[in-house]
């Protein structure tokens, strides 16, 4: 995670040729722009810089939309970048050869700047895009998730890649790897990563505005409780879960939650118990839990991890403790 406005934003580049699967970046990037408009609104700097490149300035996507000014492949990688490789439709396997090779040896090319000790970057692949990847050497001893129709083949390309089967994303951060399994898994990887660099708040708003369901993968969606009860498209009561992820610590009540919401505290209590299934004032205990356990997590003392999280001693963040079933101890933790 960001850690102040210094940091320098993050270069996405997607890599476009011929026949690319048009949602593969399209999903991502949109992801990556909601992100960032999330951040301007509270008056911090964008995360992520968003470039289209490519061995030609002009491409056709899987589905025939012509995408123009493509930039040129770069010779470097500015620190940090994020580097994403797409999948085409099997009916395009072949087709695009010259261009394929193109990108297979500027790959090869950025590979030292990529796999270097604590680089600063990441390569993200969508879909089979991995197979890309592989075809780079950029994989090997890598674990990779690629399109269930695709595993085979990039078990063919690359032996040494640890191929995972049924997973929506994996995550190898020893080796900088970030991949999904295909297209609308794209999203949820991008979600991950938001989460990682801006924080869970700006994750929630995220899938809020992209109306997904559900967020998918190694994260399943009630180890956040930041987005848990986010699944429902009522706009008061969003509003209301937007202010307590945004400022947690603040002096909550239910009537100034339903100053929020524009609504009377028994209506809103009535709303957060159809939409979110829990009260108010609970949603806003599992968001403050949440912030304490990262804080123990860190070194905090329990009371330190108190204070972080807006408790007004250690024997209320204990008590919530015990309140919302959580075995063991805050000590413990």
């Amino acid at each position: 995670m960001r850690t102040n406005a210094a940091s320098a934003a993050i270069e996405v580049l997607f890599v476009l040729l011929p026949d690319t699967l048009i949602l593969d970046w399209a999903g991502p990037a949109e992801a990556f722009r909601i992100a960032n408009q999330s951040l301007e609104r509270q008056g911090k700097p964008a995360a992520f810089k968003l470039r289209f490149v490519g061995p030609h300035s002009d491409a056709y996507s899987s589905v025939g939309a012509q995408i123009a000014q493509i930039e040129p492949l770069p010779l470097e990688l500015a620190a940090p970048t994020w580097l994403a490789l797409l999948g085409s439709p099997d009916e395009a396997s072949g087709k695009h050869g010259a261009q394929v090779r193109q990108v297979t040896h500027w790959l090869r090319s950025v590979a030292r700047q990529l796999q270097a000790p604590h680089s600063p970057h990441r390569l993200v692949t969508v879909c089979a895009g991995a197979l890309l990847a592989a075809q780079a050497g950029l994989l090997a001893h890598a674990r990779v998730a690629t399109h269930h129709l695709e595993l085979d083949a990039l078990k063919r390309i690359e032996p040494l890649c640890d191929v995972q089967a049924n997973r929506v994303f994996v995550i190898d951060e020893k080796r900088g790897v970030y991949s999904s399994a295909g297209i609308t898994t794209g999203i949820d990887l991008a979600v991950h990563l938001i989460a990682q660099v801006c924080g869970e708040a700006i994750a929630a708003r995220v899938t809020q505005v992209m109306v997904l369901p559900l967020r998918r993968g190694p994260n399943a969606p009630e180890l956040s409780p930041f987005l848990q009860g986010r699944a429902h498209l009522h706009p008061s009561v969003h509003r209301v879960q937007d202010a307590i992820s945004s400022t947690p610590l603040g002096d909550w009540s239910v009537t100034r939650m339903a100053e929020v919401a524009c609504t009377s505290p028994r209506h809103l209590a009535r709303l957060f118990g159809d939409h979110v299934g829990q009260a108010p004032l609970a949603y806003l205990r599992s968001i403050r839990l949440a912030l304490a356990e990262n804080a123990l997590a860190a070194g905090q003392s329990v009371g330190q991890a108190a204070q972080t999280a807006g408790f007004h001693s250690d024997t209320q963040l204990r008590r919530a403790w015990h309140a919302a079933g959580k075995l063991g101890t805050p000590s413990a933790a």
